[in-house]
């Protein structure tokens, strides 16, 4: 096989997660951490995971959107397990996780307790699988084109060499109407050539970031929506030597969720539209937040764009709301909906500690 810089950044990925880093103590900075507390039912999930798995967790944020039951899901970089055992538990015996991973390592620590999860939320078999692979050539497994409700994944796609594929493969993944809910590093500037091929910088999450336009820009040229934005954290760096490195650029761990739509548009666009909540989503039983700038409170009528009346109407939310109103007149923006730039005064806090 040609040593290519491709290979060669795999290789290093596979090392640092493989053999460098035994645990989340290994890290050098917070960007491969995860900082928010859980929801308390999530914490009772979390609790019945195994120790082994919850050590090699490397995450950077939340990966549990709403609505869950009886869904098919993929896990993108599963690493050793946790969001896949998270999510088998969600989705019920009726719902399957599949997770994808590179690292064998990481891969045996996950297989060796897919018993003991299954014994310990109640399922007769495990609803999980685990697969060899690189989710930049997903194409090389066993998936059928939209057989997935939804594709997870934390803080692994920036480090992936060819991000577009991945996105591309997400879309042809995901069902009509599925949606990506994941958590990434990005960047406020696009990364120097010199500091991308840095291993730790690599590893720790950082090097192989996206600029968030460029992003944004990617997952709509793959035939995605435009994505929108759940939450953000600016990273503080407390390694000297790789604060040195970084100089001025500015990193942000941001969660997002991205919905496979027909018909969809390349801005939010205002028609008139409005949509009522009906309630009954577990845990948003009243009030339902579907991104950053559009949420919704049990009874009201909302005023929404043409892609959030196109969420609603196509994805597996739309049995929770009426929707009212056509497309036969356009006024313009839906300026409501225009996602705050990261790293602008919106952002809310800095992410400094330790992983949790």
């Amino acid at each position: 096989m040609t040593d290519t810089l491709e290979t060669r950044t795999h290789r290093e990925v596979q090392r640092y997660y493989g053999e460098t880093l035994a645990s989340s103590e290994d890290l050098k900075t917070s960007a491969c951490c995860t900082s928010a507390a859980p929801a308390g039912y999530l914490q009772e999930v979390l609790a019945a995971i195994h120790p082994e798995v919850q050590s090699r967790y490397y995450g950077c944020g939340l990966v549990v959107p709403e609505a869950l039951d009886d869904l098919r899901v993929l896990d993108l970089g599963c690493g050793a397990g946790r969001d896949v055992y998270l999510l088998s538990k969600l989705v019920g015996e009726q719902g399957s996780v599949v997770g994808v991973d590179m690292t064998p390592e990481q891969l045996a620590v996950a297989r060796r307790h897919r018993d003991f999860h299954a014994e310990a939320f109640g399922h007769k078999v495990s609803n999980v699988e685990f697969l060899e692979g690189n989710i930049e050539r997903l194409d090389e497994l066993d998936l059928p084109d939209a057989s997935f409700d939804l594709i997870i994944s934390n803080c692994v796609i920036n480090l992936a060499v060819d991000k577009a594929a991945v996105l591309r493969s997400v879309r042809r993944l995901l069902k009509p109407g599925g949606e990506m809910y994941f958590s990434d590093v990005y960047a406020d500037r696009r990364i120097p050539a010199e500091l991308a091929a840095d291993p730790v910088l690599y590893g720790e999450c950082l090097s192989g970031a996206l600029y968030w336009r460029d992003f944004i820009r990617m997952a709509t040229d793959a035939g995605l929506a435009r994505p929108r934005l759940l939450d953000d954290e600016e990273l503080s760096m407390t390694d000297p030597d790789v604060r040195r490195k970084i100089g001025d650029i500015r990193f942000c761990s941001a969660t997002f969720r991205v919905f496979s739509l027909q018909d969809c548009e390349p801005a939010d666009e205002d028609y008139g539209l409005q949509a009522v909540y009906r309630g009954g989503i577990p845990d948003a039983p009243d009030h339902w937040v579907l991104d950053r700038q559009t949420s919704f409170a049990e009874g009201v009528r909302t005023p929404i764009s043409g892609n959030t009346y196109r969420i609603l109407r196509q994805s597996r939310f739309s049995r929770y709301f009426d929707l009212f109103g056509d497309f036969s007149r356009h006024f313009g923006e839906f300026s409501d909906e225009t996602p705050l730039p990261l790293f602008a005064a919106g952002t809310k806090k800095v992410k400094s500690g330790g992983c949790c």
